[in-house]
């Protein structure tokens, strides 16, 4: 065996640290993409093969939002199965309803398509979940409830929290 010393030391154990960390990180030529691991924050569900990532209430803008206000939401989604499904609804207790909608805020009928192994980012400025006449105040870190419906994977329901905006200096719901 050969005993390194000194800097030549450092600087080996530097290397292998660092292909060690490319290795598991999976940079230098691996583009897998490991969702199940991937820890985003926001709300993380699953139901049947699709997975539910980084989903949120958008921030108010300069004040809470007030009853009556459509609120935009965000999910990201990847279907793990082996065929494709569709986001074809969603519901929440504390909204009229809520629309599955295009970067424009117009409804899309057909919902979201979900190939298989495609992420699908339901985010700002693309199609997104829109809850419309919301029923309470809803302030940054307060959570609702939301129902989420695909074709082939069923519902689940879970609680999504609204952004807390940098302006807000009220304290959280957990304070």
């Amino acid at each position: 065996m050969l005993l390194i010393r000194g800097r030549t030391a450092r600087s080996a154990a530097a290397t292998v640290l660092a292909a060690g960390t490319l290795a598991l990180s999976g940079c230098g030529g691996d583009d897998s993409f490991e969702l199940q691991d991937w820890h985003a924050p926001g709300q993380n569900a699953s139901v049947g093969d699709v997975l539910l990532r980084y989903a949120h209430v958008a921030e108010p803008k300069g004040e809470p939002w007030r009853p009556g206000d459509d609120v935009p939401a965000y999910v990201w989604l990847m279907n793990e199965g082996d065929s494709a499904d569709r986001l074809v609804g969603a519901g929440s207790p504390d909204a009229e309803s809520v629309g599955i909608v295009n970067a424009d805020g117009k409804a899309l009928p057909d919902g979201v398509a979900l190939p298989p192994d495609k992420l699908r980012q339901l985010e700002p400025g693309n199609n997104h979940l829109l809850l419309r006449d919301v029923r309470e105040v809803v302030r940054g870190g307060d959570f609702l409830k939301i129902t989420l419906n695909f074709e082939k994977a069923g519902s689940v329901t879970f609680n999504i929290q609204s952004q807390i905006p940098v302006y807000d200096s009220s304290p959280s719901p957990s304070e």
